[in-house]
């Protein structure tokens, strides 16, 4: 094979290949935790940080190997308040479809909001109910 295509490449001539992904990748830093789903698994969860997000799935950084083809539950703590009190978290459940030096990619199955406590913003009071009797 001829070393043409590469240097034509390196030296710009050469178009890159265009994004073949049908999912735009956002590239944020999140907070995520982890837990394998499924029959026989060992009680196998942790915590790491999102190198990307989308809407089919994320990339996140995670200490030890967990095996490609597991299922998987990730949570990731969302940067935005709910009507700016409410903490919330994406969970996603989906496939391990890599795990490598970039990271561990899942492909999502299913991704939901959830709140994630309460926490009063300094803009807004809370809100405290009192019944007397």
């Amino acid at each position: 094979m001829s070393a043409a295509p590469y240097a034509a490449r390196a030296a710009g001539r050469l178009r890159k290949a265009p994004e073949q992904r049908s999912h735009r990748r956002y590239p944020i830093e999140l907070d995520v935790q982890y837990r394998l789903l499924g029959k026989g698994v060992s009680d196998l969860s942790g915590s790491g940080k999102t190198r990307n997000v989308s809407s089919a799935g994320v990339l996140f950084e995670a200490p030890g190997a967990l095996p490609a083809g597991s299922m998987i539950e990730v949570m990731l703590s969302w940067p935005f308040l709910l009507e700016g009190i409410c903490p919330l978290r994406l969970v996603m459940r989906g496939r391990i479809v890599r795990n490598d030096m970039r990271g561990v990619a899942v492909q999502s199955t299913y991704h939901e909001f959830r709140t994630a406590g309460l926490r009063t913003s300094e803009h807004r009071p809370a809100k405290v109910l009192v019944r007397t009797k």
